[in-house]
Order: C-alpha cells, then sequence, then structure tokens
C-alpha cells in the first residue's frame, strides 16, 4: 500500500492544528460547521484517515473488521434496507469473525454525519465491510487507500475493491419463468424497491430477460415501487385495486412488499391466487406462514456477511491480492401464492 497521507498534510492543508483536525474526525460536534466541512472535505481529499492506537502495535493489526450499513431509523433510508435483511447479514458477519478471532465493529451511517462516522470506525479497524447505499463512492474510495475494504450488495465504482453479492438477476428470472411456463399467466407486472436500489434494478432486469425469452413485452420500468418495505407493499396494492385492472401475476422485488400486498387483498376479498398470483424474493421465515404461504426466491442473506468477512480477512492477510467479486446463487421456493400446491408448514421450521 502507498506511504499514506498525515494528519499534518490535512492540518497545513486546512490552516488549522493537528489537534483540531483530530476532534474533527472523532466528534461530529466539534468546531464550526464551516471548519468541520473544511477539515472533512480536505481528509477525503488526501485520503487520510486517522490512525487508532492500536497502529502502533508492531503488528499493525486491531483485531477488529467493521461492518458499515446505512441507518434503517431515518426517514427515507430505513426503506432502501429491508431490516430482517441487514440483521441476518450482521449475524454472518459476526459468526465468520468471531470464529476468527476477531471482534466486529457495526456502525449504522446517517445521512448526516455518517461520513466522519465512517471515518472514525476507519481508524480503528483493520478492514470494513461497507453494505450497498452506505456510503457515496468518493467516501468509500478514500477510506479504501488507508485500510481493505469490502462491499457487499453494490458494485464498486473503483475496479481494485473487493465484492460480494447475490445473483439477484438469476433469481428474479426462475420466478418469473416460473409463472410463465408453469401456470400459463399472460399479463405479469414487477414491482420494485426504492430508485437506486442495485438490488432492485438487478431483479428487474432478470424479470424482463423472463418475459423476452417468452416473446413477452418487456416494460420499460416496474409498475410501481413499494420501497422494499410491508406498508409500501401495502399501498402499491391499495393503488392498483383502486384503478380496477389488477395483472394476472406481480411479481415483488421482496418478500416485505409481497406480505403487504397479501394482507391489502385479504382485506379486499380478492383471492390469492385464484384471483391473482403474488411471489417476492428473499425467503424471509414469515414468508412460510402467511396465507397462502408465499412462493419467493431464496437469497443466501447470511452467507452474504459470512463471504465478506471472509474476503476481508483474506484481503488483510494479502493486501496485494487480485481483487475478488463473489456472486451467491439463488434458489426458487414454490409455494401457494403463485398457484402451486401449498406444502403444509412444520411446525418446526
Amino acid at each position: 500500500m502507498a506511504d499514506r497521507p498525515t494528519i499534518y498534510a490535512v492540518a497545513a492543508q486546512c490552516g488549522v492544528s493537528t489537534t483540531t483536525v483530530s476532534r474533527v474526525m472523532q466528534d461530529e460536534t466539534f468546531g464550526s460547521e464551516r471548519t468541520r466541512q473544511r477539515v472533512l472535505a480536505t481528509a477525503l481529499e488526501l485520503g487520510w484517515v486517522p490512525n487508532g492506537a492500536a497502529r502502533g502495535l508492531a503488528s499493525r493489526r486491531a483485531g477488529i473488521v467493521g461492518l458499515l450499513f446505512p441507518d434503517l431509523g431515518e426517514p427515507d433510508v430505513g426503506q432502501e434496507e429491508s431490516p430482517l435483511y441487514v440483521d441476518q447479514v450482521i449475524r454472518g458477519a459476526e459468526r465468520i469473525a468471531t470464529h476468527a478471532g476477531q471482534a466486529v465493529l457495526i456502525a449504522a451511517l446517517k445521512a448526516s454525519g455518517g461520513k466522519s462516522l465512517a471515518y472514525s470506525v476507519a481508524s480503528k479497524v483493520d478492514g470494513l465491510v461497507i453494505m450497498s447505499r452506505s456510503l457515496a463512492d468518493k467516501d468509500v474510495s478514500a477510506i479504501a487507500r488507508t485500510v481493505p475494504v469490502v462491499l457487499l450488495a453494490h458494485k464498486p465504482a473503483r475496479r481494485s475493491l473487493d465484492h460480494v453479492a447475490v445473483d439477484n438477476r438469476t433469481g428474479a428470472r426462475d420466478v418469473t419463468s416460473h409463472l410463465l411456463t408453469a401456470h400459463g399467466y399472460e399479463n405479469i407486472v414487477f414491482v420494485g424497491g426504492p430508485v437506486g436500489s442495485p438490488d432492485s434494478s438487478e431483479r428487474f432486469a432478470g424479470f424482463c430477460e423472463a418475459l423476452a425469452q417468452a416473446g413477452r413485452t418487456v416494460p420499460a420500468q416496474p409498475v410501481a415501487e413499494g420501497g422494499f418495505t410491508e406498508l409500501g407493499g401495502r399501498a402499491v396494492m391499495e393503488r392498483l385495486l383502486a384503478d380496477g385492472q389488477l395483472p394476472r401475476a406481480i411479481v415483488f422485488g421482496n418478500d416485505e412488499m409481497a406480505i403487504g400486498a397479501l394482507s391489502s387483498l385479504k382485506r379486499a376479498g380478492i383471492g390469492v391466487p385464484d384471483d391473482i398470483a403474488i411471489t417476492g424474493f428473499d425467503n424471509i421465515s414469515v414468508s412460510r406462514h402467511v396465507t397462502p404461504s408465499l412462493t419467493t426466491v431464496r437469497q443466501p442473506m447470511r452467507e452474504l456477511g459470512e463471504a465478506a468477512v471472509e474476503l476481508l480477512l483474506a484481503r488483510i492477510r494479502q493486501p496485494d491480492a487480485t481483487r475478488k467479486t463473489l456472486f451467491l446463487s439463488t434458489e426458487l421456493v414454490v409455494r401457494g401464492s403463485c398457484g402451486c400446491v401449498e406444502t403444509p408448514v412444520s411446525r418446526f421450521e
């Protein structure tokens, strides 16, 4: 790794003391807004991240890996990632880190102040797993110049970064093809997640590929966006009901939206799958227990966290190794909501 810029360079370029630079990086409330922004911008420009005390050890290892993800409690942010999805990713990351004798420092990044928190976490760890949409690409690139970084479910802007993702496109293509070939449904639409979500974009692409392969008309965009939340799924379904022109089948971009839609259809007296077929994506635990049980695509959420930390630990051990991109496979899970015969759910599942 190239020689790292120093706190002295940041302080000199900003015209402040090194103490001020240090305080700004550790405490987002310190100093004036103008000073904070100048220091953060200069640190970003130079690619400087403060070193923690553990960096002074001969091994230069803190024995800690970091995991950054978007704060799900913020308006407009919590709808971009399912809390159930994030929980499973964290569980997988913790399992591998613990097995390797590493601690995990987990941080939820707010839209405001998230940059300084990310820099602070980077100063305390040997490497970072950064979940999609946690940080702007320019901030990820700056941090990656100082500590190893693995991106999770986010296409890297820098080709030199390791990347772990799920094969969303194939999963969505499989569930759409099932509706087309096994059931012969004619009018099928896709409900996506939030604008800018790479997962939603890839799932919509897979949906379109299945339609094209079947010789069907391919839409330019999803019929609606439900924000990856149960509330969003209910809202989309209620709008479609109000329009009075229900499709024969809906491929939802995740399970939570599909489950929200099921509740709206039940209240409206619309039969699933007799009147409309519904599918999801993720295979969260509750998808087995709704009525009818939800046809979906299993994505390996916990395995994502495991693979990301394994890749990060390998990068820490061999910083000059060739960059790796891992795509984890999905699996079609057929249940009752698409029109297939229901399989009784074991009480032990």
